[in-house]
């Protein structure tokens, strides 16, 4: 009898192990977008990158926000996909810092697909930004690092200045992409 018990306490907290380094699987980028704006994006032209912008040089407020009125509808799109409003995901991408704390950490960015959104030409669509809200903060040497962002994604239109998002998380889990998860 007490070995069944043994066996199964050893069950019990290997079980809760895995359970507690278990992560969520993946979310990729583009199902963040409905699948017309997929359509969209996959046949939109090659775009011109030789703008102010590309230089690192804003002349207006830079930032993420889309200038080049001239682009795609998809490049300004805010269309989300519902059934994703209030799922656990996994998503990995760059940071854009946007507040800190006392300490210097930082508190809340945008979760983008690319590093150095910040100064390309375009910037993602709405629908391909995320903000992240981390009351923890988080020390960032460099935002061409990468990181996993998990938690509950939630439908939420965000705009300021930097920005317009189109998605929200709350009180995620951040860590950076480590060599072991490629």
């Amino acid at each position: 009898m007490r070995r069944t018990l043994f066996a199964c306490s050893l069950l019990l907290l290997t079980s809760l192990a895995h359970a507690a380094t278990h992560e969520l699987p993946e979310t990729d980028w583009l199902s963040l977008m409905p699948p017309s704006d997929r359509q969209a994006l996959e046949d939109m032209p090659e775009i011109d990158h030789a703008g102010p912008e590309a230089n690192g040089t804003f002349t207006d407020k830079g930032g993420l926000k889309q200038k080049d009125k001239g682009l795609p509808a998809v490049m300004f799109s805010t269309r989300t996909v519902a059934a994703l409003n209030g799922k656990a995901i996994r998503l990995g991408g760059y940071p854009v810092p946007l507040e800190n704390d006392a300490k210097g950490r930082v508190t809340e960015f945008f979760l983008v697909p690319y590093p150095g959104a910040c100064i390309h030409v375009p910037p993602p669509p709405p629908n391909q930004i995320v903000l992240v809200r981390y009351p923890k903060g988080l020390k960032l040497d460099d935002i061409y690092n990468p990181l996993w962002v998990s938690g509950t994604l939630k439908v939420e239109q965000v705009s300021n200045q930097m920005a317009d998002a189109a998605y929200a998380m709350d009180d995620a889990k951040v860590r950076p992409v480590e060599e072991s998860d490629l």
